[in-house]
């Protein structure tokens, strides 16, 4: 029996019109488990902190290699709807694009690899296995995501050679950039306190503001670095600072804020924590303002050095749209962060321009096109 294609471009509207704000599926997961389980996928959940996660498997591993795609079915908020053209969860196809919240990030993406791989499977099933795995907390705190579905694979003895993550990583056109690495990141939350006081007798207080402007002033003052071989400069971010001090007669009694430092290989994520800490303590001596700094370290920098995997994808994406990709480590955070423990990963997909923006939206051509060069990346890798 013939069976018809997949169509990844309503897939990926399916998925659109479920309105899965991070933590929520809603119903995304179970879209995408029914359509891998009526593919022969061996699927489990692996459901941990109220976060919906997914392993789907095809085809035994110690039959050959094994690949892997990731991805996310979360979105982010839609934001004001009244500023949208349309429904942010209508899933609409107008003017040669698909519209909606999840579009490009990244929907489309698990349309397009989950597409592929059904129909690989079903036409011309290889000697190896496919595995799939999809996490509803890409977006949020991502502790019970992908993590989670690792942590399950390592205890019942699933295994990828090599993963490819599907998160939309062209800047421009459809096959420019794969990622091969990330940045690192640290956020730092920080409150330092004083001794409240009149404005007008300064000596008779210790304004924390004084110290943080003084602290700030410290990490702004020079670059991190110059970048390295693989990756672009760090960058530091001062992303609040908050007094609430309506008064402007008052020296306040306490401050907060907060930075965000992207870090490449220079770094290690302890390494700034120590450094973030040394600065504080230079300032406090100098001022007399006590510093409390909390920091949650997201990821470490990571490469998978250029070679097999990256040359599969490029030779793919070269083939399918004549267009030769770059090796790029830019950008935010990814899931990837975490597979690189467990395999060599590269991300690779969709035209991210539009991701979290009002109206986001992605071109039908450009589902179908992501679609045929995960086939061919599959059919060749198993080849």
């Amino acid at each position: 029996m013939t069976r018809t294609p997949i169509d990844p471009v309503d897939l990926t509207a399916r998925l659109v019109r479920c309105p899965s704000v991070t933590p929520a599926s809603a119903g995304a997961l179970e879209l995408i488990e029914a359509l891998l389980r009526a593919a022969d996928f061996t699927c489990t959940r692996v459901d941990r902190g109220g976060v919906a996660n997914l392993f789907a498997r095809w085809g035994a591993a110690a039959a050959g290699p094994v690949i892997g795609f990731n991805g996310h079915v979360d979105v982010v908020p839609p934001g004001e709807r009244s500023l949208w053209t349309d429904d942010p969860f209508g899933g609409v196809v107008r003017d040669g694009n698909l519209w909606g919240r999840g579009a490009a990030d990244m929907k489309s993406g698990v349309a397009a690899f989950v597409a592929a791989a059904i129909d690989l499977v079903r036409v011309d099933p290889p000697q190896g296995a496919i595995v799939v795995t999809l996490t509803s907390d890409e977006e949020g705190p991502a502790t019970d995501g992908t993590r989670a579905i690792l942590d399950w694979m390592a205890g019942a003895g699933e295994r990828m050679d090599a993963c490819i993550v599907g998160e939309p990583t062209c800047p421009e056109r459809l096959g420019d950039t794969i990622k091969i690495g990330r940045r690192g990141s640290i956020t730092a939350k920080i409150r330092v306190r004083g001794v409240q006081g009149h404005a007008a007798y300064p000596e008779r207080a210790v304004n924390p503001l004084h110290g943080l402007v003084a602290y700030l002033d410290r990490l702004l003052a020079a670059p991190l670095d110059a970048g390295s071989a693989d990756f672009d400069p760090s960058t530091l971010a001062i992303t609040t600072i908050d007094t609430g001090n309506p008064a402007s007669n008052v020296i306040p009694a306490e401050v907060s804020a907060t930075l965000n430092i992207r870090f490449n290989d220079h770094h290690t994520g302890a390494g700034l924590e120590a450094m973030l800490r040394a600065r504080a303590a230079e300032v406090a001596a100098a001022t007399g303002a006590q510093f409390d700094i909390a920091t949650t370290i997201s990821g470490e920098s990571f490469l998978t050095p250029p070679g097999t995997l990256s040359d599969l994808v490029a030779k793919a994406i070269l083939a399918e749209t004549g267009i030769a990709a770059r090796l790029s480590t830019s950008g935010g955070t990814s899931d990837a962060r975490f597979i690189r423990a467990h395999c060599p990963v590269v991300e690779f997909g969709i035209v991210g321009q539009t991701m979290h923006k009002v109206d986001e939206s992605v071109a039908v051509a450009d589902i179908h096109a992501l679609k045929a060069i995960y086939g061919r990346i599959l059919k060749a890798f198993f080849a």
